[in-house]
């Protein structure tokens, strides 16, 4: 797992104040229940094209403050954001909220996590 510097570990653990965050089980036992919500992958074009989450729409970190109004008008529609191990999906998800976005969730662990249940994920 990458080494993160100290900076941006206080930037995420700011923004992790003041998100919701669930675990991977949560997540899964959402998409098994047929629950209604938008999974967004945050993290860079390359690593959502190599493999995602299932159902799971790309909005990366670096465009997702510009782009989500025009994907998603709806300020109330749940949302589950996730990337690599969580720190990048509890920014997006701060920075969503202090847009108006007011269901917004954070998925800790990441896909990380989730590969390493062998949980089922897409390709392309």
């Amino acid at each position: 797992m990458a080494k993160h510097t100290p900076r941006f570990l206080q930037i995420v653990n700011d923004a992790k104040k003041s998100v919701k965050e669930v675990t991977i089980d949560a997540v899964k036992g959402m998409l098994d229940k047929g629950e209604k919500f938008l999974l967004i992958d945050v993290r860079e074009e390359s690593e959502f094209a190599k493999d995602h989450l299932p159902g799971a729409i790309h909005l990366g970190k670096g465009v997702i403050e510009r782009d989500i109004e025009l994907r998603v008008p709806d300020t109330a529609t749940p949302l589950v954001l996730y990337c690599g191990g969580g720190f990048r999906s509890a920014l997006a998800a701060d920075a969503l909220q202090k847009m108006g976005y007011t269901n917004v969730i954070s998925m800790d662990g990441g896909i990380r996590d989730w590969r390493a249940k062998q949980y089922p994920l897409t390709t392309g």
